[in-house]
């Protein structure tokens, strides 16, 4: 059975969606392609690694269209160069010495 087809398949079962049925794709079916919309961190994380900039769902899909039939394999990719996280801009807190007291 095509993927395209498992996944609608998948998706009929009440309670199953779009993400779930991307992930069951990549995973038990080999998909290369099946992008994990609807992810919360996905999306920012291929945005930042491509651009630079955070992206939303629809700004991943444009970002990755050049990769199409691989398109799971290069968020993967993207994932494990460590190329995928923006900088923390969190305050520094100095280091707090405790001896004194």
């Amino acid at each position: 059975m095509p993927p395209a087809e498992a996944r609608a398949r998948l998706e009929k079962v009440q309670g199953i969606g779009v993400w779930t049925s991307a992930e069951v794709a990549q995973r038990a079916f080999g998909d290369a392609d099946a992008v994990s919309v609807g992810d919360f961190h996905l999306p920012a994380a291929v945005g930042w690694a491509l651009t630079g900039e955070r992206t939303d769902d629809d700004g991943m899909l444009r970002l990755l269209a050049p990769y199409a039939p691989h398109r799971h394999r290069v968020v993967r990719l993207l994932s494990l160069s460590g190329r995928a996280r923006a900088p923390r801009r969190g305050p520094k807190l100095p280091i707090a010495d405790y001896r004194a007291f």
